[in-house]
């Protein structure tokens, strides 16, 4: 009997491989989340039910998952941490990649290895966050050594990549980037929460312009009832089971290229968030793989 969904070494072709990017270096109000990774590892090892109940099949049976994490990136600044990024990503031999966070900033190592394989333009990212991140950088708020690297400039790199937004749950955003986002109507779609009903799944699926599409889940994009550990918790966000059911039928109806889930910042005495984002993690591979999951369909005799 398998301990863990995570069933396969690391380094060898699977069906998903998981990579762990534990870094906070910009985080810019509570840092934390470069033990997040380590956390949503071991709910994944321990605390999961193997049992998938949408598909009534012991996803361990069928698929193959790998983990790598990243080492030292604590220690690097912004620029070198992604380099690690990168060459961890294009590593991986998997059908899905996901990265763990880790600060959103780590996001942009997986995109820049993921336009090798797919051209930016052609893949829309579907950002499920309560922020925008598309500041130009972080002076704003570091002083110090500020960075157009930061996690809350990790949407604007992408989006000068090349890759589409839609960005759902959004709630907090600075002067900046509404002008930024105004101006960029034909390739960011921003779906606010809190200033009007909450947008049927479809409306949000359709803004999806492109076939491929990368999942960015920052954890605060969930509302912190469900997800409270995280670096910038915003009240109001997605409801649990309207994020589980956007997620699948995203991939359902798209092509996932790859993911992430970022931000995950625990609580002591508190697992729900780390749990959360295991539960995600894992139905987000199971629903990437749902065909090798569902039973087989009979032929019918003529």
């Amino acid at each position: 009997m398998p301990e863990s969904i995570i069933n396969t070494a690391s380094g060898e072709k699977t069906h998903a491989h998981i990579i762990s990017a534990p870094y906070d270096i910009t985080a810019s109000f509570h840092k934390g989340t470069a033990f997040g990774p380590k956390k949503v590892i071991e709910c994944l090892n321990t605390q999961i039910e193997f049992l998938d109940r949408r598909y009534k099949v012991d996803s361990t049976e069928k698929i193959t998952i790998s983990h790598s994490e990243i080492p030292g990136l604590q220690d690097m600044q912004p620029e070198t941490a992604f380099q690690s990024v990168i060459a961890e990503c294009d590593k991986s031999q998997a059908e899905l990649t996901i990265l763990l966070g880790g600060e959103h900033s780590m996001s942009f190592g997986h995109l820049t290895s993921l336009a090798k394989r797919h051209k930016a333009k052609d893949v829309t990212i579907l950002q499920i966050d309560a922020h925008c991140d598309l500041r130009n950088d972080d002076s704003d708020y570091n002083d110090e050594d500020p960075t157009k690297y930061a996690h809350s400039a990790v949407m604007r790199r992408a989006h000068e990549m090349g890759y589409n937004l839609v960005q759902v749950g959004i709630r907090a955003y600075s002067k900046d980037e509404y002008e930024y986002f105004s101006k960029n109507k034909k390739t960011i779609s921003v779906f606010e929460w809190g200033l009007a009903p909450v947008p049927a799944i479809s409306k949000i699926i359709a803004a999806i312009k492109t076939k491929k599409v990368y999942i960015s889940l920052d954890v605060d994009g969930i509302d912190p009832a469900y997800m409270p550990g995280t670096g910038t918790p915003v009240q109001g966000g997605l409801e649990w089971y309207y994020a589980l059911n956007l997620i699948q039928s995203v991939i359902e109806k798209r092509q996932l290229v790859g993911a992430d889930v970022v931000e995950v910042s625990p609580i002591e005495g508190n697992v729900l968030t780390e749990y959360g984002a295991a539960q995600i993690v894992q139905n987000m591979i199971n629903t990437f793989h749902r065909d090798i999951l569902l039973p087989k369909k009979k032929k019918s005799k003529k």
